[in-house]
């Protein structure tokens, strides 16, 4: 995985990342260290008994390379494990520990949850592995971990405490730490749904190909209406991965400008870190000069071409209605009105269906079908305009976690014929 060239300072790099983490409740106040080993073999992490979620860039610790110690507080209690790490793998330039619930879950049933869900778990989570406990803080934890690391391990439960992971940078570690995370919580989700369905080898190698664009072209000056189209574009990226409906790594968000011509995610950049200018441009088989689209454009220019009222397309793995996505659990959106009337019968589409050049994904998503759930992939969905499209991701997760809910309650009662055809003949629903 190619880096780009970090410029921010060890300091506010911890900082900012514990401050993500934090807000995404996947550690608590105490809970958690992240570090960083600079060039020279200091060591920059987070210090012992201060509050994670009202972290300074003052209150990061360096260790330096001869063991002397330079800040306000001592290093995080956790650091023997951390530079343990660092000696047996020094490929890896970052760790993220926390204790994400559903990690921990994990931890105190021993076991580690098989990333095989979807091909990007798979491919950011790396090599998976699980550590005895130990104390923290020990040198026995360290050790423990290390020789995790050194096996190859990239993401390592920890018996009854939590999850550590690596990487060469910490944006790297922590879409790593996200992803493994995400693949947890799905799991659990799952399991209240159905037995889980896990990719082959020959799934996921299939999930590696791709469109590589080779056609470039400059575009002209910005209209007003592609400014305000990247604007809103950035604005429910940035959302959709504060609410959980898509993580840093997955997932592709798009808008039409004019006939083929369109907007799109990059492909390889943190979605909540989008900026207006990172979005790319594409029209036929051509994307704007210097940027790399997401492998799921020609995806969503079949659509496009498709079906010429789309606006705006969603490809996303928000953790309840992707927990479907691995399940054969039916999904049914008869639940409340609202649901019906947003996203109509939900489709079931097979996996692969989205690798393929033959347009049968576009002939099964319409705006009389606008959302659908994608083995072991997710779910797409399409509007009339970005809010639209937003709108109908939001309704499809909170759909899934109302149903999975309701199983622990009894039985799902939908509604029954007669009020589907009532909300259809009331809302002009085709």
């Amino acid at each position: 995985m190619n880096q780009p060239r970090q410029l921010l300072h060890p300091r506010d790099e911890i900082m900012q990342t514990m401050e993500r983490i934090y807000r995404y409740r996947m550690t608590t106040t105490s809970g958690g260290n992240l570090s960083i080993r600079d060039e020279n073999g200091d060591i920059w992490i987070s210090p012992a008994r201060v509050d994670k979620g009202n972290l300074t860039r003052k209150d990061i610790v360096c260790v330096r390379a001869d063991g002397t110690v330079d800040g306000l507080h001592p290093p995080s209690s956790e650091f023997p494990f951390h530079q343990a790490i660092y000696l047996k793998r020094p490929d890896i330039r970052a760790i993220v520990h926390a204790h994400p619930v559903a990690l921990v879950a994990f931890s105190i049933c021993r076991q580690v949850p098989d990333t095989r869900l979807f091909h990007q778990a798979h491919s950011v989570c790396g090599k998976v592995g699980f550590a005895p406990y130990a104390l923290p803080g020990s040198k026995l934890l360290g050790a423990s971990i290390a020789e995790k690391f050194r096996e190859g391990c990239e993401s390592v439960i920890l018996e009854n405490h939590g999850v550590v992971v690596g990487g060469e940078s910490l944006s790297h570690a922590f879409q790593r730490f996200e992803a493994f995370e995400f693949a947890g919580k799905t799991v659990i989700k799952a399991r209240q749904l159905g037995s889980i369905r896990y990719l082959d080898d020959a799934q996921l190698a299939q999930a590696q190909t791709r469109t590589v664009y080779q056609n470039f072209f400059e575009p002209a000056t910005a209209s007003a209406d592609e400014k305000e189209t990247r604007r809103q574009l950035v604005e429910f990226v940035r959302r959709g991965c504060r609410q959980r409906l898509l993580i840093s790594t997955e997932g592709s968000f798009s808008a039409r400008l004019d006939g083929d011509l369109f907007l799109i995610t990059p492909s390889l950049q943190d979605r909540e870190r989008l900026r207006i200018e990172d979005f790319v441009l594409v029209q036929g088989d051509q994307c704007e000069a210097g940027k790399t689209p997401s492998r799921a454009t020609q995806l969503h220019r079949s659509i496009y071409q498709k079906h010429p009222s789309i606006q705006a397309i969603v490809f996303a793995h928000p953790v309840n209605a992707t927990a479907f996505s691995i399940t054969d659990s039916n999904f049914d959106a008869r639940t409340i009105p609202e649901s019906y009337i947003f996203l109509r019968d939900v489709q079931r589409l097979p996996y692969g269906i989205q690798y393929r050049m033959d347009n049968k994904l576009a002939d099964s998503i319409s705006p009389s079908a606008p959302a659908a759930i994608v083995e072991n992939d997710g779910v797409l969905v399409v509007g009339t305009s970005v809010l639209d499209a937003f709108d109908r991701l939001e309704v499809i997760e909170s759909t899934a976690e109302a149903v999975i809910n309701a199983k622990a309650l009894g039985e799902v009662a939908a509604m029954p014929e007669a009020v589907i055809l009532e909300l259809r003949q009331a809302f002009g629903i085709k």
